[in-house]
């Protein structure tokens, strides 16, 4: 696999302390800042699904609680693999019971996404 691009996001739960919500936020910051038109414009690639692999390594205060089929979700195409781990940014906020709240921390995930292609 050849590495096409590497995008970065941020996403954040500011109610709930939720890090899938936080995780999939920071997904859809990281690919809404890129466009793959290459894929198929120059490398001429016709089965994405086939031959474009998706790597995701997100990072939150409790890796153990990602969903990995919710996340695989957030990808249109390619094979998905997702790589929770140890990090994040949990920080004290408002705790707003009517929000949701389990407490008064404010959850914030980054992602690192690799989009691959099989040659």
């Amino acid at each position: 696999m050849k590495r096409f691009i590497i995008e970065f996001g941020i996403g954040v739960d500011f109610h709930g302390q939720d890090v899938n919500r936080a995780a999939e936020k920071a997904i859809q910051e990281a690919i809404s800042r890129s466009c793959l038109c290459g894929l198929k414009e120059i490398l001429n690639i016709e089965n994405l699904d086939d031959n474009v692999e998706i790597k995701a390594t997100i990072a939150v205060s409790n890796p153990e609680k990602i969903d990995i089929e919710r996340m695989k979700r957030c990808f249109p195409i390619g094979r998905k693999q997702i790589n929770p781990v140890k990090g994040g940014l949990k920080v004290s906020g408002l705790f707003i019971s009517e929000f949701g709240d389990q407490d008064d921390s404010i959850e914030v995930a980054l992602v690192c996404v690799e989009v691959g292609v099989f040659n």
